[in-house]
């Protein structure tokens, strides 16, 4: 049965052997008795002596575990792409590996800094061209880290600063560059000078970082007049391509005609070859020709005459026939034959008769008569090929 219920016997826990109430326990009363305790020292009769005993024990206890615990909070990790940057009560001890490190807590603060990866900055907005425009430029920056210490104590803020001396190179390039050099074939030219110019404005600073590329992201003109522009930059590479394919087409004909210039040049000086090589031959066969022409330069003379007429009657369409001796007889002369073997650029062949009757009358008509003169040529007459006449 319950102390408190009718008919128990009424004994209150918190009453103590001397019969007075006593409450709860008060927690400043007992943590003040235990710390009481810890800072006692040693004296007095034994009991006293094993509460200091006990109380010097916690203490040591305690600090140990604290001076473990701040040992283990020094350790920390540099990673491979980092450098860290050891400040010691807020001022700059030293640079850190990567890899496992160690610092005293509350003593040394570690900032690791990316020295590897490559960081963007960008930078938009409406400018003023030269030619006063207004026109809406976005370009681009890449940098990297190269000296931590720099990069932290150079400038309050580097993020800040690169962002502001961006914005103040871009702007002062496109305000001195025409408006159609920002928007059509001038954008290299303006990101070489902007990325000189950013140069030249964080140089003095020695923010530690180094610029690795510099993009031209946009440029295009306000919205209200952007139809215009967009005809005006269509029209020039329209005019950009025409003189590309002009160009193509130029170095597309221009070996060809030199090679038509080498091939003739081939064949002009083959052409002189065969024609000197030809005059050199009729020279010697000229020259072979002399002794016989002293032995009989009658003989010799009357042959190399028909044989010239031979040649040139060749290769024309008429013929030479001596009526002299005639008796009015008609001759037969194969004309389809003769124009069937002209069109195939051959030699005319005609019949012995005909040919006979031909070289006849040319060695008559060569033949001086017994006064001494040619005989006129009078009776030889000329035979069309087509008429027969």
């Amino acid at each position: 049965m319950a102390w408190n219920e009718p008919g128990g016997n009424n004994n209150d826990p918190w009453k103590n052997k001397g019969g007075r109430d006593q409450g709860p326990p008060d927690l400043d009363d007992v943590f003040k008795n235990l710390f009481g305790k810890f800072s006692k020292s040693g004296g007095g009769n034994g009991s006293g002596g094993s509460s200091s005993n006990l109380g010097g024990i916690g203490l040591s206890l305690i600090i140990g575990i604290m001076v473990i615990v701040w040992v283990i909070s020094g350790f920390y990790t540099i990673r491979e792409a980092e450098r860290g940057v050891v400040l010691r009560f807020g001022e700059y001890s030293k640079l850190v590996d990567p890899g496992l490190q160690w610092k005293p807590t509350f003593i040394d603060q570690v900032t690791p800094i990316d020295v590897q990866s490559i960081r963007d900055q960008s930078s938009a907005g409406s400018m003023l061209t030269q030619d006063e425009n207004v026109v809406r430029v976005q370009m681009e920056m890449q940098y990297r880290v190269v000296d931590p210490k720099k990069f932290i104590f150079s400038v309050v803020n580097p993020e800040q600063s690169l962002s502001q001396a961006l914005d103040s190179a871009i702007r002062y390039v496109v305000g001195h560059s025409q408006m159609d050099d920002i928007l059509t074939s001038g954008r290299e030219v303006a990101r070489q000078r902007v990325w000189e110019e950013l140069q030249d404005i964080i140089g003095p600073y020695d923010m530690g970082v180094s610029i690795i590329d510099m993009n031209f992201k946009d440029a295009r003109p306000p919205e209200e007049v952007k139809d215009a522009f967009d005809d005006a930059i269509s029209a020039q590479e329209d005019e950009i391509r025409f003189i590309r394919e002009a160009e193509a087409y130029a170095r597309e004909i221009e070996p060809r005609a030199r090679g038509q210039v080498n091939r003739m040049n081939e064949e002009s000086t083959a052409y002189k070859q065969r024609v000197t090589l030809e005059a050199q031959g009729e020279v010697s066969r000229f020259e072979e020709l002399l002794p016989q022409y002293e032995a009989a330069p009658e003989v010799t003379r009357q042959r190399i005459y028909l044989e010239t007429m031979e040649e040139l009657f060749s290769n024309t369409s008429k013929i030479m026939v001596d009526n002299q001796n005639g008796g009015g007889s008609m001759m037969y002369l194969p004309l389809d034959k003769i124009m069937d073997r002209q069109n195939t650029n051959s030699n005319m062949s005609l019949p012995t008769n005909t040919t006979q009757n031909a070289l006849d009358g040319l060695r008559n008509a060569a033949t001086p008569d017994a006064n001494g003169n040619s005989r006129p040529t009078s009776n030889i007459r000329g035979t069309n090929s087509r008429t027969g006449r």
